[in-house]
């Protein structure tokens, strides 16, 4: 008799997390299928870009003229082709990174997960580097970000990119000698240790150094730099090379630059 009951009430555990599972499957298929059939992909992107305006932001921003600077504008026109955007923190790291939940659950470069410990480190020794207060009184920043490419070759635009309030360079990309093309002046300059400028004198004096950190190696880096320390390079090139070197004689790759 006690066994009956045991596999009657077995059943009926059974039964329950059946009916349970069906519908959280359910639920999960309406929206997701709610969420496909909708004008926003999975991610919340909107799966068509629109040069149009959102009808608000076109009323909002209507009487501003063509090149002014808009108040808010970058984060509302985000918000609207994304609307999960949020501003998870500053921009800069500081002291409180630690308040930071969300960027401290993913590992980079998504986040800073396991990196607490060298962070702490590189902010002990170093200053609270902020924009300057000209740029932070500013109500409205107008930005621009000067790729790499060669495209600004003979085009004449320095003096237009110089009328910029912020100009954000990337990598070891030249200045000096190209001042008519890509202009002089540079705020922040954003890299990573394989595409950073190696000796010091090649940094603008007036410019923000920004790691954007791509793996945990990379806050290594600037750890040892901050400390002055000898650099330990953060992957081992030749072993690159050579995996590199074995697809171009697998003919997986082409190797445009008359060898490796």
């Amino acid at each position: 008799m006690g066994l009956l009951v045991f596999v009657r009430n077995l059943l009926l555990a059974l039964c329950l997390f059946l009916v349970l599972g069906f519908l959280y499957y359910s639920a999960w298929k309406l929206h997701f299928f709610q969420w496909e059939d909708s004008k926003y992909d999975r991610l919340g992107f909107l799966l068509k870009l629109d040069s149009k305006l959102p009808v608000e932001l076109a009323t909002k921003y209507a009487n501003f003229s063509e090149g002014a600077c808009k108040p808010g504008y970058a984060s509302a026109l985000m918000t609207a082709i994304f609307p999960r955007f949020s501003k998870p923190a500053p921009m800069f790291l500081d002291d409180s990174f630690r308040k930071w939940a969300r960027i401290r659950e993913f590992v980079p470069p998504f986040g800073i997960k396991g990196q607490d410990n060298l962070i702490k480190a590189i902010l002990s020794v170093t200053k609270q580097y902020r924009l300057t207060p000209a740029l932070d009184s500013l109500s409205c920043r107008r930005c621009i970000i000067v790729g790499n490419g060669g495209v600004l070759a003979n085009k004449s635009l320095g003096s237009r990119i110089d009328d910029y309030d912020i100009v954000v360079r990337l990598n070891s990309a030249p200045v000096k000698g190209f001042e008519k093309d890509v202009g002089s002046k540079t705020t922040l300059r954003i890299t990573y240790p394989e595409g950073a400028m190696q000796r010091p004198e090649q940094y603008e004096r007036d410019s923000l150094f920004v790691l954007a950190g791509f793996k945990w190696q990379d806050f290594k880096w600037l750890k040892y730099i901050v400390y002055k320390e000898r650099v330990s390079w953060t992957h081992n090139i030749q072993r690159e090379k050579e995996f590199l070197r074995k697809l171009v004689k697998a003919r997986v790759i082409t190797d445009l630059t008359s060898g490796i």
